[in-house]
């Protein structure tokens, strides 16, 4: 039977508790010091992944214990020497293929360096993690009634490997689409490439709460540690749509602002009967796109580097959703913040969004119109 291995750590305080229930009480400088000594290990073993074909495989997870900060942090040498670790321990584990998740995927070259240095196949994940947020950003996009041909979009974190493919294709989707990074020179780099091959009018810009107030759906895609979409930014009716972990999107949202709608991208149900045998914050059976490419390719015997560097192949993106379909990976029920959306909670945010724009505000705020076409990214 093929395996897969999946490189995963904490993305927070609460993850180490799940991670380590003694760790309780002790205070955040000990508790970093213990994950800095810590080397990779295996978390737990996966059972019961199985296709529609009625192919079958098992995995495991491999803990690469640093917080998101700390690999932020490491020099660069310090951090990848890491994660070839976990993935040679992936390897001796009889592992066909590794999965890189979280900062594992963000740190370096984004996994070249890590498939040079291991005996078996690596991916980032990057390409169904697309694929499956641009299907959560247009499913919540159809639950607001929000027409995409005439929508103006934001993709932050724009200049990314994930949010540069996100923006290129919700680019041939929406009549605006607003381009939002840190770097202004490598935005208006993006924008100029990007126009000739996009319906929408493009502009771009450094000013997330701007680009944010302005915008119908929003899809952030940083490598953030801290929150940046917060409630005050926010259109009546906008859709924002999560790719990124930790959260990009405050969770003053969930009670500030009933008349929007968040969701998770990237939350998969996993065919078969699947044990992970660790709780990851997931219900059952479902895991994320990123692990579940890695599952994919297992389940497919494509045994080679897949989603790896900073560019993304839409080829690819387009190829992994196929094999997900064949396979029976299906995009999992809508969560935001950690907890299930219901459709009942949908609909209330659907018509509070409605009644909200009746009155041309947007907690306290007047609505904000879009900027001009000639806006580019702040100097």
């Amino acid at each position: 039977m093929r395996k897969f291995g999946f490189l995963i750590h904490p993305l927070s305080y609460d993850d180490v508790l799940r991670y380590e229930p003694k760790a309780v009480g002790k205070g955040m400088p000990l508790i970093k010091k213990i994950l800095e000594w810590m080397p990779a290990y295996k978390v737990s073993h996966i059972t019961g992944v199985r296709s529609l074909t009625g192919e079958e495989i098992e995995g495991f997870f491999i803990g690469t214990p640093l917080l998101p900060e700390q690999w932020l942090e490491l020099p660069r040498e310090a951090a990848m020497a890491r994660v070839v670790a976990g993935a040679k321990l992936a390897a001796q584990l009889g592992c066909d293929i590794v999965g890189l998740g979280g900062f594992t995927a963000v740190v370096g070259d984004g996994g070249v360096t890590v498939a040079e240095n291991c005996p078996i196949a690596v991916t980032t994940g990057n390409s169904y993690t697309i694929a499956s947020a641009i299907q959560s950003l247009l499913r919540g996009a159809r639950e607001m009634d929000i027409d995409l041909e005439n929508a103006h979009a934001a993709v932050i974190g724009a200049t990314g490997s994930i949010g540069s493919a996100c923006a290129q294709i919700i680019g041939n989707k929406v009549a605006r689409l607003t381009l939002v990074a840190r770097n202004a020179t490598r935005l208006k780099n993006l924008r100029n490439a990007m126009q000739p091959h996009v319906s929408a009018v493009l502009d771009c810009t450094i000013d997330v709460t701007a680009a944010v107030r302005s915008a119908d759906i929003v899809l952030t895609a940083t490598a953030a540690t801290s929150t940046i979409v917060e409630p005050e930014d926010l259109r009546p009716g906008a859709v924002v749509c999560e790719v990124s972990l930790p959260h990009d999107v405050s969770r003053r949202v969930a009670t500030e602002r009933p008349d929007v709608l968040v969701t998770e991208g990237g939350n998969i149900r996993v065919p078969g009967d699947p044990n992970f045998n660790f709780d990851f914050g997931l219900p059952d059976a479902v895991a994320l796109a990123c692990m579940s490419e890695t599952m994919i390719l297992a389940l497919e015997n494509r045994i080679e580097n897949y989603s790896l560097g900073r560019g993304i192949n839409i080829a690819k993106v387009l190829e992994i959703q196929r094999l997900a379909d064949k396979h029976g990976f299906e995009l999992a029920g809508m969560r935001a913040f950690d907890k299930p959306v219901t459709q009942a909670k949908i609909d209330a945010t659907r018509e509070l969004a409605r009644a909200a724009k009746s009155t041309g505000m947007s907690n306290g705020h007047a609505r904000v119109a879009p900027p001009p076409a000639a806006e580019t990214a702040a100097q």
